[in-house]
């Protein structure tokens, strides 16, 4: 964030008043004078007058829907951060591939990233998916048991025919295009992709693009399940 714009979201100027401190000389960086356009992380130390300025930081936790061609990495071109803009500084817990669609969970939240990072190896994750041909018994049944990709055999999940080319599946694991490269295991190309849910969080009626906040009683549940 911009020097100027953290000072004024920590309530103790406006922005054109912290540019004039700034010129002044009266806004230090981790003890260096701050210049115009000088960036800060949460982690630097910000004095103004000579006192250590505290941002209180709001609790953030978001479910979008991601559309095809967004990223789930702030490095990159066309990715989540950006396409969200939300106005606190915010980060994607896991990923979801470019050429898939649906929940992505936010926060800016450091504790509460870890924990449902820590969790992804084993809570459900929940996706739509629809493939090139017919969905038969015999690849149910294989996607059900496990399948071997990546120098190891996916754990048995919960998989169920929606059409005759359509199924949904909930994983325990999120190893990388897990559901891409079990379905070319197989023999089938994956045409869409959606993740509908993550532990307790549904994707719902959001559209692509459109985000909502996490909280109320979905968010004491979401605590109670990490």
């Amino acid at each position: 964030m911009r020097i100027n714009k953290f000072l004024s979201a920590s309530g103790v100027c406006s922005r054109r008043e912290a540019d004039r401190h700034i010129a002044a000389g009266e806004v230090t960086i981790n003890g260096r004078l701050a210049q115009m356009g000088d960036s800060v992380e949460d982690t630097d130390e910000v004095c103004f007058l000579g006192k250590r300025v505290k941002r209180e930081v709001p609790f953030v936790l978001l479910a979008y829907n991601k559309p095809v061609g967004i990223v789930c990495s702030a490095k990159e071109k066309d990715n989540i951060v950006d396409a969200i803009g939300y106005p606190e500084r915010i980060y994607p817990v896991g990923r979801l591939d470019k050429d898939s669609q649906g929940l992505v969970l936010l926060t800016n939240q450091g504790e509460l990233h870890n924990q449902i990072s820590h969790a992804r190896n084993c809570h459900e994750k929940e996706y739509e998916v629809v493939v090139d041909k017919m969905v038969t018994k015999e690849f149910l049944d294989e996607m059900r048991n496990g399948v071997a990709i990546l120098d190891t055999v996916t754990r048995p999940c919960k998989v169920k025919k929606t059409s005759r080319n359509g199924f949904t599946i909930v994983l325990t694991q999120g190893l990388n295009r897990q559901i891409r490269r079990m379905c070319e295991a197989l023999g089938y190309r994956v045409r869409s992709l959606k993740r509908v849910r993550e532990l307790n969080i549904v994707l719902g009626d959001l559209k692509p693009g459109e985000y909502r906040e996490i909280q109320g009683a979905e968010l004491e549940k979401l605590r109670k399940m990490l």
